[in-house]
């Protein structure tokens, strides 16, 4: 564990990447990106969100800011609160990490 360095709320840096500006974003920071962003489109409060999930504003609130890592009850749950599957949730994410590191490689040029 010597070559890991550590990044502040959890996160470690593995070895071969200090000192880089493009560390692909952590799981738990995209889902709680992707609910949050479901959330405000849908105009809907977080205290609102929470109670149709069954779980406190403040956990919610910590789940989007990336601070907590949901159990799969927990993520069907917010999900289910702002009207997506599990598997729309997990898809979407999935999306934003190819995206992210698409963008983390610079730009692509294809050629015909």
């Amino acid at each position: 564990m010597g070559d890991v360095v550590p990044l502040g709320r959890g996160r470690a840096e593995p070895p071969g990447r200090r000192g880089r500006d493009d560390v692909e974003p952590l799981w738990r920071d995209l889902v709680g990106r992707r609910l949050r962003r479901e959330r405000q489109r849908q105009g809907r409060t977080l205290a609102e969100t929470a109670e149709r999930a069954g779980i406190s504003t403040q956990y919610l609130s910590e789940v989007e800011r990336g601070r907590k890592e949901p159990s799969s009850e927990i993520l069907s749950a917010a999900a289910g609160a702002v009207g997506l599957s599990l598997l729309d949730l997990t898809t979407a994410v999935a999306h934003d990490l190819r995206v992210s590191r698409t963008s983390l490689r610079g730009p692509v040029a294809l050629a015909a």
